[in-house]
């Protein structure tokens, strides 16, 4: 089976969250949660292949790479109606407008949130390369 990863912001408290809801394992298998502040290889790899993780989680499934608002719009087509929160998710993301519209919301409030608890975005505690 190819690899499936999530890769988050444990640090941000709205990332932390939802991919502790959105229960994606009960209806789509295994997925390997990765902190992208964990220095798990796959972080490294994706910033050099230019994927920003301060713009938004990404969703690996074999060759196929998800970032940002086609991740949540991605999650919300494979996860599971088993609680509402999925069910929420769902209705709201299963639409790539409403995706479109929404994410940048979504990632701004994760920014706010991060300066608020006094927390640096991904970018500013990468090692200089």
């Amino acid at each position: 089976m190819s690899p499936r990863l999530l890769v988050y912001d444990g640090e941000c408290p709205f990332c932390s969250r939802y991919v502790a809801l959105v229960r994606i394992r009960e209806s789509y298998g295994p997925v390997e949660l990765v902190d992208a502040r964990s220095g798990h290889p796959v972080v490294a790899d994706l910033s050099a292949r230019g994927y920003d993780l301060d713009e938004g989680m990404v969703l690996i499934d074999g060759d196929e790479v998800y970032h940002g608002e086609d991740c949540i719009h991605r999650l919300a087509l494979l996860s599971s109606p088993s609680s509402l929160f999925n069910r929420f998710n769902a209705a709201v993301f299963r639409s790539r407008r409403a995706s479109s519209v929404l994410y940048p919301l979504l990632r701004a409030g994760r920014n706010l949130t991060l300066r608020l608890l006094g927390r640096r975005k991904l970018a500013a505690t990468e090692p200089p390369g």
